[in-house]
């Protein structure tokens, strides 16, 4: 079975950094948030093998682009896979402008 290098982006985890803070100080949970934390870093060390389960985004230009869009409970993980890696972009929640957010940088 052929395995994938995981890389994540510096922005892919200000994101998760960023969902944990929210978690955790302005909805006062912190055990939540280490749990969500925690489910997304799990899943996406699990790109390592098959990536590929997950289609192409139908969106241009994402799908133009490699983009694959896998879900987490309310939230996005986004990557693209290039050769025997798999680098992931961003992580969103899953309500916020996504198209914008994802080929902006923000």
């Amino acid at each position: 079975m052929k395995k994938y290098k995981v890389q994540i982006t510096d922005q892919a985890l200000a994101d998760m950094e960023e969902i944990y803070t929210y978690i955790a100080e302005q909805l006062h949970a912190p055990e939540n948030a280490m749990g969500q934390y925690n489910r997304i870093a799990e899943t996406i060390e699990s790109l390592d093998t098959f990536p590929e389960r997950v289609q192409l985004m139908t969106s241009e230009p994402e799908h133009t682009l490699g983009f694959r869009q896998l879900p987490i409970d309310n939230f996005l993980v986004f990557y693209v896979i290039k050769e025997n890696r798999v680098i992931v972009t961003r992580v969103l929640y899953g309500a916020s402008d996504i198209s914008h957010r994802l080929l902006n940088d923000e």
